[in-house]
């Protein structure tokens, strides 16, 4: 059960911050090395070079996302990548308690989903709101 919330959670989160989430979970998996995980392509999130390289990948697009010219989180292609994080994460978490990774994936894809129209109503309202650049709320946020 506890799979479940940390699925919508991490999920959420790669809704906001796409590559944090499997960043996050890359980063545990280095202490916490599941069993489940052997043998299955997944086990790759559990070695230094991939938690590492998530971990620069998530401080890259922290950046980047402040960027003017950087698409909205909920056109197509951003939207689609954040539920790719999210089914990353679910799907993993899913295996590693024995339980069916399509059913983990779904879950995360659905929580990015709707992680990136939360953040992105709640991103415009703060801007609209402060009077503050939209750069500089999202850096706050």
């Amino acid at each position: 059960m506890k799979h479940r919330w940390q699925t919508l959670g991490l999920g959420t989160l790669a809704g906001f911050r796409s590559m944090t989430a499997p960043a996050l979970l890359s980063s545990n998996l280095l202490t916490y090395r599941p069993h489940a995980l052997a043998g299955s392509p997944l086990r790759y999130l559990q070695t230094p070079l991939v938690a590492h390289g998530l971990k620069l990948l998530a401080a890259g697009e922290m950046t980047a996302d402040k960027l003017p010219q950087m698409p909205d989180r909920i056109t197509p292609t951003a939207l689609l990548g954040r539920a790719g994080a999210g089914a990353l994460v679910g799907a993993t978490l899913y295996k590693i308690n024995h339980e069916s990774q399509w059913r983990g994936a779904l879950l995360g894809g659905v929580a990015a989903i709707a992680g990136s129209y939360l953040s992105f109503f709640l991103r415009k309202k703060a801007t609209e709101g402060s009077g503050l650049p939209g750069g500089l709320v999202g850096g706050l946020e």
